[in-house]
């Protein structure tokens, strides 16, 4: 038997993937976060980013929040934002952006600025 760990995205309103796999990373708010069998357990939150799931083949999910939980080679990860990159049309893409660009122009807070900043970089990276 392969070996791995149960993997889960979850939105509010249905699972968008459920797989076993060998590794996972996520964009957490400490950096990117590697998943392998047998990590320490945790708990923590997302920033956006992609969410890159390894096995044989690779999913990944461009996110703007969610939190992320790995308990007993259970990796749960909750998010309303999840969107598979290979679904993302170039002109989705293109809105994103320019959204995220105006929201940028307005007051915002530093963390507001960060999470945005952030958001856009990701953004214009998948955009190539």
């Amino acid at each position: 038997m392969e070996k791995g760990f149960n993997t889960e995205i979850i939105s509010p309103t249905k699972t968008l993937f459920k797989s076993t796999l060998k590794e996972v990373i996520v964009p957490a708010f400490e950096g990117q976060m590697t998943i392998m069998e047998n990590h320490i357990p945790f708990v923590t939150f997302m920033r956006p980013g992609i969410i890159i799931c390894s096995n044989e083949d690779e999913n990944n999910f461009f996110v703007e929040d969610g939190i992320v939980e790995f308990s007993e080679n259970n990796l749960l990860i909750l998010t309303s934002t999840a969107m598979s990159i290979n679904d993302l049309e170039t002109n989705q893409i293109s809105k994103l952006i320019d959204e995220t660009q105006k929201k940028l122009s307005e007051n915002l807070n530093d963390k507001e600025r960060y999470i945005f900043s952030h958001k856009l970089d990701v953004l214009k990276g998948i955009n190539k």
